[in-house]
């Protein structure tokens, strides 16, 4: 059962900071990306849009699935809490609390890896329905 310890401890927590960090780099290269892009270049709105919202899916989905994530490393950390339980054949309280805490720490992970990744989505999305504004109103004329 230290394996699934281990799994929990460093599996899941060090997925979601990888996830964290890919999320963080993306979000860098893209405003990065926004700052320097000149509208003038492009010809089609679609072809903007698609060159805009480059790897925007990959931000929303690591927004999306790293409560999930952390929620597997719970489920996780609480099979392993109960399986001590049964395997020592005793209730010491101390050592089940201490093991539903640090079966939860995975969902808070989760969360703040969740939480900033989907405000970081949002920003970016704005940003983009920004710079498709520019463009229209630029072939607009206006």
């Amino acid at each position: 059962m230290d394996s699934l310890r281990y799994l929990v401890d460093y599996g899941v927590i060090g997925i979601l900071l990888l996830l964290s960090m890919v999320a963080l780099a993306i979000f860098l290269e893209r405003l990065s990306f926004y700052r320097r892009v000149d509208l003038k270049a492009y010809r089609k709105r679609e072809e903007l849009e698609v060159e805009l919202t480059k790897g925007l899916h990959l931000v929303a989905s690591i927004g999306a699935n790293a409560p999930y994530i952390g929620l597997l490393g719970t489920v996780l950390g609480i099979m392993l809490t109960f399986y001590t339980i049964g395997e020592e054949g005793l209730v010491d309280s101390k050592k089940i609390m201490v093991g539903l805490a640090l079966a939860l720490k995975a969902t808070a992970v989760g969360l703040l890896v969740a939480i900033p990744t989907t405000i970081m989505y949002n920003y970016l999305l704005r940003k983009v329905k920004e710079k498709l504004a520019l463009f229209q109103s630029m072939r607009n004329g206006e």
